[in-house]
């Protein structure tokens, strides 16, 4: 059997940086800018001179063609730009070409700020635009949205300083964050801060909690200057989201989203009512931990499970592993199960990820100078992508590579489309990674039985608890914190207090009294001014997948179709109404409930296991 881990092949899209294509690429970027430039000037001479002599609707059409053009080399120079860098990072001219794709994309923000103002300006001629080139009707919600943008824009010099302003503000704040987690080392072990946080996955049950022990530690050692990071950073936010009239900052977020307060109120109604469900899996795993002696804990065996606990693995290090979590798989089997159990949803699934198999799409070999994880990235030049992952055949490396040809699946059901529609929403982009993923779960807990399906079940329950429940728990904490940051600055006992109660309210009685109050101070998207209120788009990802499987599972094979149908829509609609044209009403409860079932059937199996 060939065993052989590919590297993918990029020549469709380029053949190297130096190659007469790529140049003329760069040049074609250019010039298109040029052209949109002068189309904007244009309009400017026009609307301020001689408005009434204007035909926008025309002009209109003309700058989205070209617009369109910008937006494919865009696309395609930035992906091609970071593709060869992530697998060569030492290479000082794939380095200096990012820093150049990324300076032109400078240009294109400009460019498109002048645009949305011109738009702004002549909406009103919006609907003979349509009537007049019905070919751009398709075009209506992504011309809204750009008007509706206008609304949360400071005028072009305060959006300039403002810029300038946060490479010493706020991403000078993330920097010192970046740089202290990522420095902090523990004297007794020698261990890293994130080499400790690994160590939560160790089947040595008294590792991971002296990891947890010196991980509390390291943070209260540093608790001053990363609570001044934070404070700083919501403070800025706060700031800047008044300037751009928007309410609260999870209504940024919403919009970003593509989605509104009442299926947001939904989605978390839903999980706050499945959180005594989720407790008593904490709880079932605590008891099973203790019973095997898998747990450094002392807790009493009707107590929730300990924080350094929630990651555990149900065997011991040195247990005779079962097969379907210890079987070494050859990159070989993982791609003829990952095409086998693409199929088993559709035959047009299977055959895509069957092509990106054998078109050299993937690059999976670990080698140095290669990032660590796994990404898909996606190229408008002939409608391709590629993906990274580091193989080293784990169950969990197999689950990785259907997840993200799950992201190039989606991108494929796009094709013919404009390019200015390849931007939808992390919400959507997440469920299509995550329903492929959830295909080859089910079918191995299916597969699976006795102790294997047990761990199996704890795999799956675990990272959807982490999905659900502690991205709850997160999205309690920043509530609190951007309320209480607009009347008063914060310190590390506050955000520590605003921790522990954000924690009692999700995880409750299901977590232990050994708990992690520093978890504010760990995750880095707190650290971030572009990133509020980051994470519940993997939660509606996560629901909407499972949601759709069971869809899948009463419709059977049809349910294909109207599943290549929503995602060819998510890149200009509001995210209801993609949901609502495949039958989905994700503004109720309800809908997120049948979601829920899948997990509290495996909650069921889990506990009745041992």
């Amino acid at each position: 059997m060939d065993t052989k881990i590919p590297r993918w092949n990029l020549d469709s899209i380029f053949s190297s940086i130096e190659s007469d294509e790529y140049k003329q690429a760069l040049s074609d970027y250019t010039a298109s800018m040029d052209t949109l430039e002068s189309l904007l000037d244009t309009a400017k001479d026009f609307t301020r001179n001689h408005n009434e002599h204007f035909d926008f609707p025309a002009w209109l059409a003309t700058y989205l063609t070209a617009d369109n053009k910008v937006n494919e080399l865009a696309g395609t120079l930035n992906a091609y730009a970071y593709v060869i860098y992530s697998v060569d990072t030492t290479n000082t001219a794939f380095l200096n070409n990012i820093t150049s794709i990324e300076e032109m994309g400078l240009r294109v923000n400009q460019l498109d700020l002048a645009f949305k103002s011109i738009l702004l300006s002549h909406a009103n001629q919006l609907d003979a635009f349509y009537a007049r080139f019905p070919q751009y009707d398709d075009y209506r919600f992504l011309l809204q949205e750009a008007i509706d943008e206008t609304a949360h824009q400071m005028t072009n010099a305060e959006e300039r300083l403002a810029g300038e302003l946060q490479r010493t503000g706020g991403d000078a704040w993330g920097r010192l964050h970046e740089q202290i987690i990522s420095n902090a080392k523990d004297a007794e072990s020698g261990k890293t801060f994130n080499e400790l946080r690994n160590d939560a996955y160790s089947a040595d049950a008294a590792l991971r909690k002296s990891s947890y022990e010196k991980e509390l530690a390291l943070l209260k050692q540093n608790e001053i200057a990363i609570a001044a990071a934070l404070n700083n950073l919501k403070g800025e936010t706060i700031l800047l989201n008044t300037h751009r009239h928007w309410n609260e900052a999870i209504d940024r977020a919403l919009a970003s989203s593509r989605m509104s307060k009442k299926t947001l109120d939904a989605l978390i109604g839903a999980i706050e009512d499945s959180l005594p469900m989720w407790r008593t899996y904490f709880t079932a795993k605590a008891k099973y931990l203790r019973k095997h002696r898998l747990t450094a804990s002392t807790a009493a065996d009707n107590e929730g499970i300990a924080f350094y606990d929630l990651f555990a693995p149900l065997s011991s290090s040195g247990q005779e592993k079962q097969s379907l979590l210890s079987k070494t798989w050859t990159f070989s089997e993982a791609r003829e199960y990952i095409i086998d159990r693409y199929n088993s949803f559709s035959t047009a699934m299977g055959d895509f990820a069957r092509n990106a198999f054998d078109s050299g799409w993937i690059d999976a070999e670990v080698r140095p100078g290669k990032v660590g994880g796994a990404y898909d990235e996606d190229f408008p030049k002939g409608h391709q992508s590629r993906i990274l992952s580091n193989f080293t055949g784990t169950f969990s490396d197999v689950i990785t590579l259907a997840h993200e040809l799950g992201h190039a699946y989606h991108f494929s059901c796009l094709k013919g489309k404009p390019a200015a529609f390849f931007g939808y929403p992390m919400t959507l982009a997440e469920t299509a990674s995550t329903f492929a993923e959830t295909i080859v779960k089910q079918d191995m807990i299916s597969k699976a039985s006795g102790t294997d399906k047990l761990q199996i079940l704890d795999i799956d329950l675990q990272d959807a608890s982490q999905v659900l429940v502690d991205i709850l728990c997160r999205f309690y904490f920043e509530r609190a914190v951007f309320s209480e940051r607009v009347t008063s600055e914060l310190s590390a006992a506050d955000f520590c207090r605003l921790m522990r109660n954000a924690q009692e309210k999700s995880y409750g009685a299901g977590l232990g009294t050994e708990r992690h109050e520093y978890m504010w101070a760990v995750k880095s998207h707190y650290y971030s001014t572009e990133l509020d209120f980051y994470n519940f788009p993997y939660t509606f990802g996560q629901l909407f997948a499972a949601a759709l499987y069971a869809r899948f599972q009463k419709e059977g094979s049809s349910f294909a179709k109207t599943y290549a149908e929503l995602l060819s829509h998510t890149g200009n609609m509001k995210s209801e109404d993609v949901c609502k044209k495949a039958g989905f009403d994700i503004t109720t409860k309800e809908f997120w409930q049948s979601g829920i079932a899948m997990y509290a059937q495996e909650v069921e199996q889990f506990t009745t296991g041992f």
